[in-house]
């Protein structure tokens, strides 16, 4: 199975709202860090299907993942946010894949993105005001809207071939 990046449909482009949103959140950021890390998961089950999530102020499917808070290593920030947003438990260490420079988001914003196949679903995570789907999809049928990096990372990690260094 291969996974296409450039056969992904352009990406929507954001509403007013979303987009303000969005900037200020990483205006409040700039201020009071002096660097942003995110800490994101790539979860793969016994199938090899993907679990991938579609956020309310964003557009398209992401990998799980948010925010490193104050205080909190990049491996406490995955496994919360694995929690967070689709109810899954580690049930051993998650794997570092690499950490990239996000200059989509801003010039001191960093991915940590890790593999996750190791864990159990509490249940099916429903929705609610941050998180507007959630679920696992085949390789063979990944949603029209993931986002060009999820992807892009996705097939480095499935055709186990060398990390751009870009989210």
């Amino acid at each position: 199975m291969t996974i296409d990046p450039t056969s992904v449909r352009p990406f929507p482009r954001q509403t007013f709202w979303p987009r303000i949103r969005r900037r200020l959140f990483h205006t409040y950021f700039r201020f009071a860090r002096g660097l942003t890390m995110g800490a994101q998961g790539c979860v793969l089950d016994e199938q090899n299907r993907v679990f991938l999530v579609r956020h309310t102020y964003i557009p398209g499917w992401h990998f799980p993942g948010g925010g490193v808070e104050t205080g909190e290593t990049v491996c406490e920030a995955v496994t919360r946010e694995l929690a967070e947003e689709g109810n899954i438990t580690l049930t051993a260490p998650p794997t570092l894949f690499g950490i990239f420079f996000n200059q989509a988001t801003s010039r001191r914003d960093h991915v940590a993105l890790f593999v996750v196949r190791q864990f159990v679903q509490t249940a099916p995570r429903l929705p609610d005001r941050e998180i507007a789907e959630a679920q696992f999809f085949s390789l063979d049928d990944l949603p029209a809207l993931i986002h060009p990096s999820t992807c892009r990372h996705l097939a480095e990690i499935i055709e186990n071939r060398p990390a751009s260094p870009i989210w």
